[in-house]
């Protein structure tokens, strides 16, 4: 037996008043909580995902490369002039860079495709 009940001659029984409308307001207060926790969460992975497509969609062109060999299947080793560094690509992710001096229309030259007509001047 407890001392209590020895004493008192019953159980022990502490008085338990619960004040139900503080109780909700502190619930509430909580799940407010919880929820701006969540939509601070979801901006920030908003934010990192912005940053990393940002950064997995940025140019890595540094300038013309030279070609150096041409593989079977496509395979292409480039040449950077900068830092002679050699590497090999694929064949569809290289364009064409053609570079030279500007045209200039007096130094063009016009060619007519089309057939001369005949004269009349045969004997």
């Amino acid at each position: 037996m407890s001392p209590y009940r020895i004493v008192f001659s019953k159980a022990c029984h502490l008085s338990c008043n619960l004040d139900y409308d503080q109780a909700g307001k502190q619930r509430q207060f909580q799940l407010q909580e919880l929820d701006e926790l969540r939509l601070e969460a979801y901006d920030n992975s908003r934010i990192y995902k912005q940053k990393l497509i940002a950064g997995k969609l940025r140019s890595k062109w540094d300038g013309p490369f030279v070609i150096t060999n041409v593989f079977s299947y496509g395979v292409i080793e480039l040449q950077d002039e900068h830092t002679n560094n050699t590497f090999q690509v694929n064949g569809h992710q290289i364009k064409l860079f053609h570079e030279g001096p500007a045209s200039i229309a007096s130094d063009m030259e016009t060619i007519s495709l089309m057939e001369p007509t005949p004269t009349n001047d045969t004997p």
